[in-house]
């Protein structure tokens, strides 16, 4: 239970970060952030698998490029479930989903996590 707390404070963290560098990202508190970082990774746990299962030919012809369009499309349906966290355009949520991707591997791989 620990572990998943520390998680999604940490995923709240790296949220707040990159609404504070990509403009058309908003955060309202420490609570919106908390909120949206769980909402976030209830939506990667099981809305996305089968929207990656249902654009398999697209992801295969892009060489996986699509994935990054995937990531934005479940920020942007989180911003629709969060009323304290809004992603303002298709652009910023590219940018928002490329750069928390980045972010994620990077904390992953600093604590040895995976």
């Amino acid at each position: 239970m620990i572990e998943f707390a520390i998680h999604l404070a940490v995923s709240a963290l790296l949220l707040m970060f990159v609404a504070n560098v990509v403009s058309g990202i908003k955060i309202g508190t420490g609570l919106d952030a908390v909120l949206a970082a769980l909402v976030l990774g209830l939506v990667n746990a099981l809305v996305k698998p089968l929207v990656v299962f249902l654009t398999l030919p697209v992801t295969f012809l892009t060489l996986g490029l699509f994935l990054f369009v995937i990531n934005a499309l479940m920020l942007l349906l989180t911003s629709a479930l969060v009323p304290g966290f809004k992603v303002q355009g298709f652009l910023p949520a590219l940018i928002g989903g490329l750069l928390l991707t980045v972010l994620n591997v990077l904390v992953a791989w600093i604590f040895g996590i995976g």
